[in-house]
């Protein structure tokens, strides 16, 4: 699961804004006796979630305009990337290089407080904590991620996937679970990976796992096979997935479409057996990944729709549904941007400039959006799509001509430089969200 440094033309747009509202803010304070500068705040902007979203969106409000009092709530002490975690499924990375804290952030003087928000009172514009610490904000921002819809697959749970069948699709302790049982699986056994249908995080995740999977077993289970049942009949860059499994690791890596019975109805964890529509399979692992909506905090404040999804204003994030709470990353419905953690990192930006562009009376800025997405399928073979986005009609749609996907038929050399790409990639966008 994957991540790419901003452009130039992206940078400037975002340093001309930041200058713009730092300025508006040294104006919006000029006259003000000293104390009052000191120690009141221009707003109370509360940020949600200190993901790829959420941790770039409190930095960028802070940068541009340091009179607002930005708080980041977070329930975990550090942050366990998902980008690059199917690089632990074969042995490549440990989750030490995933793991980071919110230091940075308290240096710039950002608020980071450790709580699970489980309620929003948007008419008394307060959010409150799961032991009842009550939380004010004049602006809102969340970036809540994804939850998980176990119903559409009988016999699944939120209990199973903790302890048997774990999707691993937020990393951490279900990545090392699925991690133990590729070890204890035997040689010539099935790691069966069942990928959701769209919408979902990381639409190239299910294939680059697989991919990593068979690097670990091509290794120390020759004789195995990874099997992918699938909701869909096609996946982000399919041809360039199967050509590359088909090189790395011949035939040990199947994928079973949903026309050919790929789509999977049931569980059953006694036989370790999977229901298809057709037939059914067995397995030694089970990685399934279910399908996915909207995160419960914005299920349970009211802020979707019948999607299962938030619907923004695309310009600046703020919610159709309640006024002065923006929504960002996987759990926004943003037009063309597929749910990334560069797509977040990207709307995380444009939130913060519309953020505080409103709390200093100026319109909206005109935003630009981007997204690329590594997926690395053997130490040395990586690729990637690519994407640049702009708004038409309120409406978040690709720039025609712009971005692509890796060339079909690219030389070794350069699919071993989008490898060092995706590293690199990974070390810019983190060292952006938490320095």
């Amino acid at each position: 699961m994957s991540t790419q440094p901003m452009n130039p033309s992206r940078r400037r747009f975002l340093g001309s804004l930041g200058r713009a509202a730092a300025g508006s803010a040294a104006v919006g304070l000029l006259g003000a006796p000293a104390i009052l500068r000191a120690e009141t705040p221009k707003a109370r902007v509360v940020v949600v979630g200190g993901g790829y979203g959420g941790a770039i969106a409190a930095k960028y409000l802070k940068m541009a305009d340091p009179a607002l009092r930005v708080t980041l709530i977070e329930r975990n002490p550090v942050y366990v990337s998902c980008p690059l975690s199917n690089e632990v499924l074969s042995g490549e990375r440990e989750m030490e290089s995933l793991t980071f804290d919110y230091r940075g952030l308290s240096r710039r003087g950002i608020a980071v407080m450790g709580d699970e928000i489980v309620e929003i009172d948007p008419e008394k514009r307060l959010v409150r904590g799961k032991g009842g610490a009550v939380y004010n904000y004049d602006k809102l921002i969340l970036s809540p991620g994804i939850s998980f819809d176990f119903s559409t697959i009988d016999g699944m749970s939120t209990e199973l996937a903790d302890s048997t069948f774990p999707h691993a699709w937020k990393a951490g302790p279900q990545t090392l679970l699925l991690r133990r049982q590729l070890e204890a699986m035997p040689d010539g056994g099935v790691c069966a990976i069942v990928a959701p249908p769209n919408p979902f995080r990381c639409p190239p995740g299910p294939y680059e796992r697989a991919a990593q999977i068979a690097l670990y077993l091509s290794h120390h289970k020759p004789k195995s096979k990874v099997m992918i049942y699938d909701a869909k009949d096609a996946f982000s860059k399919q041809g360039l997935f199967q050509a590359a499994w088909k090189e790395h690791y011949g035939d040990m890596i199947e994928w079973i479409p949903a026309a050919a019975g790929g789509n999977i109805e049931a569980i059953d964890p006694n036989s370790m057996t999977l229901v298809g529509a057709v037939e059914d399979f067995q397995a030694d692992v089970i990685n399934l990944i279910p399908p996915q909506r909207a995160a419960e905090l914005a299920v349970n404040n009211g802020l979707v729709d019948a999607s299962g999804w938030c619907p923004v204003n695309q310009q600046t994030f703020e919610s159709t549904l309640h006024p002065d709470i923006y929504i960002i990353g996987d759990a926004a419905l943003a037009g063309a941007m597929p749910k990334s953690g560069y797509s977040a990192n990207s709307q995380g930006k444009v939130c913060a400039m519309a953020v505080a562009a409103a709390i200093n009376g100026q319109p909206a800025p005109v935003p630009s959006y981007v997204n690329t997405c590594y997926s690395i399928l053997a130490p040395d073979h990586g690729i990637s799509v690519a994407g640049v986005y702009e708004l038409k009609g309120g409406e978040i749609v690709s720039v025609p001509g712009a971005g692509g996907l890796s060339a079909a038929d690219a030389d070794a050399h350069t699919r071993a430089i989008e490898v060092q790409f995706a590293i690199g990639w990974y070390r810019n966008i983190t060292a952006d969200m938490f320095t």
